[in-house]
């Protein structure tokens, strides 16, 4: 007597297509929000760029502030991992300018981009911000500062508005053609980011208050 052989289980591979399409749902929908803001997105298009069913996405982020709020938290590690503990502050220019110029791929949207779009979802918001003032706090420690230490506001500031002037150049090299910004690659923005760091981040004086 032939026993027949059962089917092969079918648990892997729908675990694997789950993986795979929650990723590939994710970096459609930081192409789109990067590019076009999260308002005027939809999710259609996420879907449609996917090349999934839209259904599946509120299958795996219940809503569309559901998937910014993944965004996000991806954007967050990325950047996180970006900038090593004991990083130099030329390293940071040299981070800061790759992701100003990285490639616009489904594994690498322009993260900086990504986190200076607004949902009106508050724990989007809270996440986003909780973001960005992570970032902050790492641009000042690598230059000595510390919470209770000399001019850590000034230091603060000056990351932030190191950081505000790398959110400008990447609206302007993806948003317009001007040029020769908008066809620099890292190599011609590694220097004037260094420069433009350096400036914001002087470490500070010991001799001073």
């Amino acid at each position: 007597m032939t026993v027949a052989t059962p089917p092969p289980t079918e648990s892997a591979p729908r675990r694997r297509d789950a993986a795979g399409t929650r990723q590939l749902l994710l970096s459609a929908a930081r192409r789109r929000v990067a590019r076009a803001g999260y308002t005027t997105t939809t999710l259609r298009e996420i879907a449609d760029d996917a090349g999934v069913n839209v259904a599946l996405i509120g299958r795996y982020f219940a809503s569309k502030e559901g998937l910014f709020e993944a965004c996000l938290r991806g954007a967050a590690s990325d950047l996180d991992r970006s900038v090593a503990p004991d990083a130099t502050l030329d390293q940071i220019a040299e981070t800061i300018a790759q992701q100003i110029t990285g490639p616009y791929t489904a594994e690498h949207p322009n993260r900086l981009l990504l986190l200076i779009r607004t949902s009106g979802d508050e724990r989007a918001e809270k996440i986003r911000v909780e973001t960005l003032q992570s970032f902050t706090e790492r641009l000042v420690e690598v230059v000595g500062g510390r919470p209770d230490g000399p001019g850590h506001d000034r230091l603060v500031l000056g990351a932030q508005l190191a950081l505000g002037a790398a959110f400008g150049i990447a609206v302007l090299r993806t948003s317009t053609a001007l040029e020769p910004l908008a066809s620099a690659d890292e190599a011609d923005l590694v220097a004037p980011v260094r420069d433009l760091v350096r400036g914001f981040l002087t470490p500070p004086d010991p001799g001073r208050g």
